[in-house]
């Protein structure tokens, strides 16, 4: 029926666009629109455009924001010590739901992945390159995912940051909870003997 009515594929096209919706998803996201009031569907596309408009990259940690700094950077009572490397926004959005970490985030926008064309220039690295040389930094973690692209990515940025006798460590990746040990892939059980801890 869409394909009968221009404007209501356009905006199932649209919809089709974002990273992870599907032909269907997208037509009920455009029929969920044409369900909404005249004022609920300005409101809509307003904050579309309000979002585009006024969020930008936070200048210290590269991570998104609406105002001069993020709301972890602004924070006067985080670790300026300790950096804490992660490949997208997403990641401090978890990492900060567990609220256990107190430190500060370096964004990077990605992984290294050459077959995909993504090269060093293309991350964040040079603004984390010039914070760890700003002196305060005394450790960096690394909190990219435990794949190819993830480990690829982590041990480049130990290298980078060697010369500047900055410790670097990694998230311990191990034993989901509730999971049996028997079923565990070689790589994960040896990740989960690297990050043991005492009792």
């Amino acid at each position: 029926m869409a394909e009968y009515i221009e404007s209501l594929q356009n905006l199932a096209e649209q919809f089709g666009r974002l990273s992870g919706v599907g032909r269907k998803s997208a037509l009920r996201m455009a029929f969920s629109v044409l369900d909404m009031t005249d004022e609920e569907a300005v409101e809509f596309a307003r904050a579309i455009v309000d979002a585009k408009e006024k969020i930008h990259l936070c200048p210290v940690c590269m991570n998104l924001t609406d105002r001069d700094l993020c709301g972890v950077c602004a924070d006067e009572t985080r670790d300026r010590s300790t950096i804490c490397v992660v490949s997208d926004v997403k990641t401090v959005i978890a990492m900060e739901k567990v609220r256990e970490y107190r430190g500060t985030y370096h964004v990077l926008h990605g992984v290294l992945s050459p077959l995909n064309g993504i090269t060093p220039d293309k991350l964040r690295l040079k603004e984390l390159l010039e914070r760890v040389k700003e002196g305060t930094v005394k450790e960096v973690i690394v909190a990219t995912n435990a794949d190819v692209e993830g480990e690829t990515t982590a041990m480049y940025i130990a290298r980078l940051l060697r010369p500047l006798d900055i410790k670097v460590t990694r998230l311990a990746f191990g034993i989901s909870v509730g999971t049996d040990i028997e079923y565990t892939d070689e790589v994960t059980l040896f990740r989960a003997l690297q990050g043991r801890q005492d009792v």
